[in-house]
């Protein structure tokens, strides 16, 4: 039979200090800022150097296919194109930021805030590969609007403040 002292040393060992993460959720605030900033990064900056990109080598290796491309304005090819450009600028962009700089984005680097795992821990490369993948579901950003945002609730991630 157990005795209380018992339960106590059992429960003293499952239960340490270590094991107790102390954090404070972002602000919806500071989670929205970081929303503006890292999509006005992309936008304009990130977007615009990969579209330049993209057409240099176009234009440079495949001559004939950058012409049909680039003139019939209507053309939905072009926009198909531009879509494909934004996806994998949201997917490179959060999944390398998120997981080489443990958690921070340009954004959140701003507001002071990180994103860690709910137990804690640092994002893997698969918590950061799938919040960014998670943010390409449509009205996923208005998502935050009711509490938790879906990228945090589908990953088991959370936004914290970190300073």
């Amino acid at each position: 039979m157990q005795t209380n002292a018992d339960s106590y040393e059992i429960e003293q060992h499952l239960f340490t200090d270590e094991d107790v993460f102390n954090y404070t959720d972002a602000s919806t605030g500071q989670r929205f800022l970081n929303l503006v900033i890292d999509n006005i990064l992309m936008q304009y900056g990130l977007s615009y150097l990969t579209g330049m990109a993209v057409g240099y080598v176009l234009g440079t290796f495949f001559p004939e296919t950058a012409y049909r491309l680039f003139a019939d304005e209507n053309s939905f090819t072009i926009l198909a194109l531009g879509y494909l450009i934004v996806i994998v600028n949201y997917l490179v962009y959060y999944t390398f930021c998120e997981k080489v700089f443990r958690g921070y984005t340009l954004g959140k680097l701003i507001t002071g805030s990180r994103a860690v795992r709910q137990d804690g821990g640092e994002l893997t490369f698969r918590d950061a590969f799938l919040r960014s993948a998670s943010r390409l579901v449509p009205f996923e950003a208005f998502s935050g609007l009711g509490g938790t945002p879906w990228h945090d609730k589908w990953t088991k991630t959370m936004v914290i403040k970190s300073r």
